[in-house]
């Protein structure tokens, strides 16, 4: 690994004094930052170091995606018009049309668009829901990643109900159908855990992740207070069996979680899915008690645009929030700067206040607050001496960039992920000059598009994927929606 100098970059460093750093320098050695200063400081001191001309360019940690869902970078747009078109399609296509190659297709294809748009790490729930049956899936997709070359948190463990839960197995290049139950999914993310965890030089971890935290109640939507009133023995057992899955291989927690879901999980003294080690997606709909049990708890929060979740009241609070992609499916980018946009505009809507949410903040929240959401802090998140050598570098001199001053402002305003021109991760150059240096772009694309179209011709969704026009919703709320099983093959 060749030592390198970023040298006459605008540094952002996001650390604890939030500096700015103009005419900056980054010395990195090995897969760590050694320091973080001024060019003429630095230059004479790392002089044998590869230099990297960061002149007219901004240099920021690498961005963290905290939550997103493996899959959706193949079926992005199918169903997009409606949500309930949406949720009747996508989670039958992934646990019932998908093989072991489309995961690994997908990795590819997530993989290059997080690295594209400066994301380096990126949270990826294999399936909707997750789907663990088959160690496979997340293997390859964790695969894919680490040939990409970013980081992945691959997050697998047990559906939501019913238990067993119907899966379909295409092993055989024929549909298998049958039922999972609640231990076979357990066993199946211990698996990906023992094969996955700690591989890619560190690179790849596994966080353990039921659907939701109560799989009792509503899992996609809030539950009133006279719905959601006392926990089931699935609710009891699942916070049970995770919780000890976890503490058995050190992993941490991942779910999502809405309003009902948080009061009602605080029940269980012992084995709540709620603490320091334990980030929640969506929290949509939360009420002013069960945010105060997120602080009392140290649970950390990530948000992705829509839904009214109470941001402002969580961290006037103290609780930790970050802001994510949620993926790309229906129709969403991976590109952090807009999402963070979405997700600002959204919070001074909902209050009339166009100062909620400043700049600053946004962009900690796509930082240094999402590894704090992953418990990395330590690691990534911010450009400072010992932490990983993780850099996404944009290219500032372009006509929406200009002028170039305000930087934070104007990373945060107007920049997009396409303006990302480097990245690093772990101290490697994976893209340089906007060209990937790790994977062949268009071996990956292509293999992406194949697998996509055999999906859609398995689960016989073409006409999920007509354009109908300019304007006109893709299909008329009077035509069947429904996604039958495949038939069972003996």
């Amino acid at each position: 690994m060749t030592d390198l100098l970023l040298l006459h970059g605008t540094v952002i460093t996001v650390d604890r004094e939030r500096r700015i750093v103009e005419d900056g320098a980054v010395a990195i050695s090995g897969d760590r930052i050694v320091e973080v200063g001024t060019s003429a400081d630095l230059e004479p001191k790392h002089a044998g170091k590869k230099v990297i001309d960061c002149k007219g360019k901004l240099i920021i940690p690498g961005l963290v995606d905290a939550h997103g869902h493996a899959g959706h970078s193949l079926i992005k747009t199918i169903g997009a018009d409606s949500p309930s078109v949406w949720m009747r399609i996508v989670t039958p296509t992934y646990f019932h049309y998908t093989t072991r190659d489309f995961w690994y297709a997908d990795g590819l294809v997530s993989g290059l668009e997080r690295l594209r748009a400066g994301v380096t790490t990126g949270a990826s729930i294999i399936a909707s829901m997750p789907r663990s049956d088959d160690p496979v899936f997340g293997i390859n997709h964790a695969r894919a990643y680490s040939e990409v070359g970013i980081r992945e948190i691959l997050c697998v463990g047990p559906a939501g109900l019913p238990w067993p839960h119907p899966v379909t197995r295409w092993e055989t290049g024929k549909p298998e159908r049958r039922n999972v139950s609640f231990e076979e999914m357990i066993e199946g993310a211990e698996a990906v855990i023992e094969a996955c965890n700690g591989s890619a030089d560190g690179r790849i971890k596994v966080y353990l992740t039921p659907f939701t935290i109560v799989p009792s109640v509503d899992p996609s939507n809030p539950t009133t207070p006279d719905r959601a009133t006392r926990l089931t023995d699935d609710d009891r057992m699942q916070a049970r069996r995770v919780r000890e899955t976890a503490r058995k291989w050190g992993v941490r927690i991942h779910s999502d979680a809405f309003a009902g879901h948080v009061r009602m999980a605080f029940q269980d003294k012992e084995n709540a899915l709620l603490g320091p080690d334990v980030h929640l997606q969506h929290c949509i709909g939360l009420s002013h008690e069960e945010v105060d049990i997120l602080a009392e708890t140290g649970t950390h929060m990530t948000h992705s645009p829509g839904g009214r979740a109470p941001i402002l009241d969580m961290i006037s609070k103290g609780v930790n929030v970050a802001i994510t992609s949620d993926g790309t499916a229906p129709r969403r980018p991976f590109d952090m700067f807009q999402m963070a946009r979405m997700a600002q505009f959204g919070q001074q809507f909902l209050h009339a206040d166009q100062y909620l949410l400043p700049p600053g903040k946004l962009l900690e929240m796509i930082t240094v607050d999402a590894a704090r959401a992953l418990g990395l802090e330590h690691e990534i998140g911010s450009l400072e001496a010992g932490k990983k050598a993780d850099v996404t570098i944009l290219d500032m001199r372009q006509p929406h960039l200009t002028p170039n001053w305000m930087f934070v402002h104007r990373l945060m305003y107007q920049a997009v992920g396409s303006d990302v021109d480097t990245v690093i991760v772990d101290g490697k150059v994976l893209m340089q000059d906007r060209k990937v240096l790790t994977t062949d772009v268009r071996d990956a694309l292509d293999f992406g598009e194949r697998e996509a179209r055999a999906l859609v011709e398995r689960a016989g969704l073409q006409g999920h994927m007509r354009d109908p026009g300019w304007g006109k919703l893709s299909r008329t709320f009077d035509e069947p929606i429904g996604l039958p099983l495949p038939p069972a093959v003996d």
